[in-house]
């Protein structure tokens, strides 16, 4: 008998840790929808796919050149590059015009979203205006903005290979052409044909008014180091990740304050690049996602940044007017939750990730999309949900360095989707709840190479920077190729379901941008999708049964140049709007700088209300001025779309 007891005495923290381990289990194990629930889950929503016209002549690619070092993993190198981003670049009122990173051409295509009015211009590539360019040079992503504040959108261009590229609209265009952008650098180089200054390779961009100057400034996130990962005639000069959970040794990132501008025929915008504005540690990561968002209500917004191979990053923003500074801020860590599972701590591959109250606490949430393919790499979405009572209470955490969002997607049934990419949170069918759209996949061919993956995902960190340690992935090899756009809606008070296959979104083709807006000014909210090596793809929502939106086109109250071309005024990025319904419910919503990973929501506003809402509506807007003045106020607004300009008040126009 004593031998017994002291037998199990010596098993009791075995004994224990299995009896927790199975209970976490049997709590934490999600239940999923049956076909029944997600088909009545889906006939909320509704989408009709629409080809988008493209120009032809271009030569077309299924991979790119790649540097002699890379060659066996040609298909890996190629894998991202499929951006897409919809916003008014016509500035007709209407954010019906789509900017496309085509990877089939190595193109950067303007065209317009796909309706009755389709017929306003033909599609195009923008044209380099003779600044230098190489073979080696391929685009990654377009990013929208109004750079040089004349009231019209221009476009930023960022590539692998150079420093990105501002195309500003000019006054005395006469319509949307390659002949209406007048290219410039963002960076000063060295003029000529042929490109020599530096070797950027950008995976990701976003706009916000960082400083609280009044002025937009731009972040630029680089993923491999700057080197000639493209040029075929090199052996050599590249390196590869030297972890695979805590890798710093990527391209540095950049944050660019803005200096000045002008407009007319010639325009033009000055940005001072600052390079002390991150600490190296976290300049360093290989960035594929970044959101901007101002978090705890002062009107300078955070910056998140999400890394492949390493842990995310959310940086508290405490800078002043000409002076960047950002504070690192994570989530306390838990005997109870995993170090993967915890914001700042995380190990796993962050793609992509958006801002949305998912709660509907008043407090933005965060998406984060990882690789979570079962019987390949299954780490985990991150579903992350505010646990501060108020702004202010969360304000005062973050001062400290606290980061107070917890992970539940498991709970949520959002944690598996497979190797994702893009994420959009938004309101699909105006019901006032919030869905997740997310681009998933990788890499589309005939043979299963998940076995080689799994084999590098257990090596030694010492050898990973070697190209040559890595297996072979060819052209023609297959990781994730089948899987499909997921489409998460509400089901019930806290959980999810996936509904793309019954709203036949599930195409089994790798996506990986996502943008979104209101193309034909309906109400509703339509998807526009970038597909890797494969056409894009426009989803128009004929979702039944809608409720009713508010939607709100906020511009700075600023005079135009004159000019030919519209000028209908730059998109207050970072404000920010609480509509209080009639029933007391407190929805909030934000104009977006660029958030996600290759995918670009419209500038407009847009708050789902509920199908029971008829208003006046309480509407609490929050902003900066040109001059850096923070200014509120308070109006009463009816359901529907307005447009606003803002100054030290608000005006409807």
């Amino acid at each position: 008998m004593a031998r017994t007891a002291g037998w199990l005495r010596r098993q009791t923290p075995g004994i224990v840790a299995l009896v927790l381990m199975t209970t976490a289990f049997a709590v934490g194990k999600p239940g999923f929808a049956s076909d029944d629930k997600k088909a009545e889950l889906a006939r909320a929503y509704a989408f009709t796919p629409v080809s988008i016209a493209m120009p032809g002549g271009a030569k077309q690619q299924t991979v790119r050149k790649v540097n002699q070092a890379y060659e066996h993993i040609d298909a890996w190198i190629s894998s991202v590059g499929a951006g897409i981003a919809m916003n008014d670049l016509d500035m007709d009122g209407l954010p019906n015009d789509l900017c496309i990173t085509d990877t089939r051409t190595d193109e950067v295509v303007v065209t317009p979203t796909p309706d009755e009015r389709s017929g306003r211009y033909r599609p195009f590539a923008l044209p380099t205006g003779g600044l230098p360019m190489n073979a080696a040079i391929a685009p990654m992503g377009c990013l929208p903005g109004d750079y040089n504040e004349d009231g019209r959108n221009d476009l930023l261009v960022y590539y692998w290979g150079r420093t990105p590229v501002l195309y500003l609209t000019r006054a005395d265009a006469t319509g949307l052409s390659a002949a209406a952008y007048r290219p410039v650098e963002l960076v000063p180089g060295p003029s000529g044909s042929t490109y020599t200054g530096p070797q950027w390779n950008t995976n990701v961009a976003t706009t916000a008014d960082f400083d609280g100057d009044g002025h937009l400034d731009i972040f630029i996130g680089n993923y491999f180091p700057d080197s000639p990962v493209l040029d075929e005639t090199v052996n050599g000069g590249v390196e590869m990740n030297d972890s695979l959970s805590s890798a710093v040794n990527g391209g540095e990132d950049h944050l660019f304050r803005w200096t000045g501008a002008s407009g007319g025929t010639r325009p033009a915008a000055s940005f001072q690049r600052v390079d002390d504005a991150l600490p190296r540690n976290i300049s360093k990561g290989w960035e594929l996602g970044a959101s901007s968002a101002d978090l705890d209500g002062d009107q300078l917004p955070e910056l998140f940044l999400n890394n492949d191979f390493g842990r995310d990053r959310l940086l508290h923003n405490r800078s002043t007017p000409g002076k960047f500074k950002f504070a690192l801020v994570e989530a306390p860590t838990s005997a109870w939750v995993p170090k993967s599972k915890t914001l700042g701590h995380d190990s796993f591959k962050g793609m992509g990730s958006d801002f949305g109250d998912l709660n509907r606490d008043g407090i933005l949430d965060m998406f984060v999309s990882n690789i979570t393919t079962s019987f390949g790499i299954e780490e985990s979405n991150h579903h992350f949900l505010s646990t501060a009572k108020d702004q202010a209470d969360l304000r005062a955490k973050l001062l400290k360095g606290e980061a107070p969002w917890q992970d539940v997607s498991g709970a949520a049934r959002t944690a598996w989707s497979g190797w994702g990419w893009d994420v959009k949170i938004d309101d699909f069918n105006n019901s006032g709840d919030l869905a997740i759209a997310q681009a998933t996949g990788f890499i589309k061919g005939e043979v299963n190479r998940w076995s080689q993956l799994q084999e590098l995902a257990t090596a030694n960190d010492g050898v990973l920077r070697n190209p040559r340690s890595w297996p072979i992935v060819k052209e023609g090899m297959d990781l994730a190729g089948t899987q499909t756009l997921a489409f998460f809606v509400k089901d019930g008070e806290s959980a999810y379901t996936d509904v793309s296959p019954q709203l036949g979104l599930a195409v089994p083709v790798p996506t990986r941008g996502i943008a979104t807006g209101d193309a034909n000014g309906d109400g509703l909210l339509d998807l526009a999708v970038a597909r890797q090596f494969d056409a894009p793809v426009f989803y128009q929502n004929k979702s039944p049964r809608a409720g009713a939106f508010l939607g709100l086109r906020l511009t700075h109250d600023t005079a135009g140049d004159g000019g030919a071309f519209p000028a209908a005024g730059s998109p207050v990025i970072g404000a920010q709007v609480t509509v209080t319904t009639p029933d007391g419910r407190r929805l909030i919503g934000r104009v977006d700088g660029g958030s996600g990973h290759s995918g670009r929501r419209s500038n407009d506003l847009h708050i789902g209300l509920g199908r029971d809402v008829t208003g006046p509506l309480q509407v609490h807007l929050q902003w900066r001025d040109r001059t850096g003045q923070i200014r509120r106020q308070d109006l009463q607004l009816t359901p529907g779309w307005h447009s606003l300009k803002l100054g030290a008040q608000a005006k409807e126009i």
